[in-house]
């Protein structure tokens, strides 16, 4: 099989981003119906993260005249045995991601391309921040005597996106 190029795995990350934000939407979801309202603004908050970085794939492609196909994802799980469990997938969906961008990262230096190399590199710095945040979140879950730990944990710290980057590429349609 030959080994996809950067614009092919970058077409293929743009619906993984999707996938993740439709994830996260399921997982707010799960918290709230749960009346945990931290942990569901929380992962409302990845979910348009997620999409935000989609929409800067799909940017990029737009800026440098690829071609872009909206692609459609698969189910997202909804069920979860406890509270615990979202996180879990959490955590591996970042890292999952974050091979992603490692692969991507690879293909364009492998391409020659500068642009896709530099593109990517805010994607890299990014995933240390995403699989950190869900690390320690899940720690702080396993520790946690009772899921109101969890919430006024995340009521009193920074978890995540901590705001606006002025480093970060720009959004087709705008970051919202």
């Amino acid at each position: 099989m030959a080994k996809k190029t950067f614009n092919e795995l970058l077409s293929t990350q743009v619906a993984n981003e999707f996938a993740a934000s439709q994830q996260y939407i399921a997982v707010a979801v799960y918290y709230d119906g749960q009346d945990l309202p931290q942990l569901a603004a929380h992962f409302y908050r990845q979910s348009l993260e997620e999409r935000n970085h989609a929409m800067m794939m799909v940017q990029y492609m737009l800026d440098r005249n690829l071609p872009v196909a909206v692609p459609g994802i698969s189910a997202v799980r909804n069920e979860f045995a406890d509270a615990k469990e979202p996180i879990q997938l959490a955590l591996e969906q970042e890292r999952e991601v974050t091979r992603n961008i490692e692969e991507l990262f690879r293909a364009a230096r492998a391409e020659n391309d500068p642009l896709g190399e530099q593109f990517m590199l805010w994607f890299l710095k990014e995933q240390v921040e995403e699989v950190a945040s869900m690390t320690t979140l899940l720690n702080i879950t396993e520790r946690a005597e009772n899921l109101f730990d969890i919430e006024n944990y995340i009521a009193r710290e920074t978890v995540g996106d901590s705001g606006h980057d002025s480093s970060a590429p720009p959004t087709a349609g705008g970051a919202i």
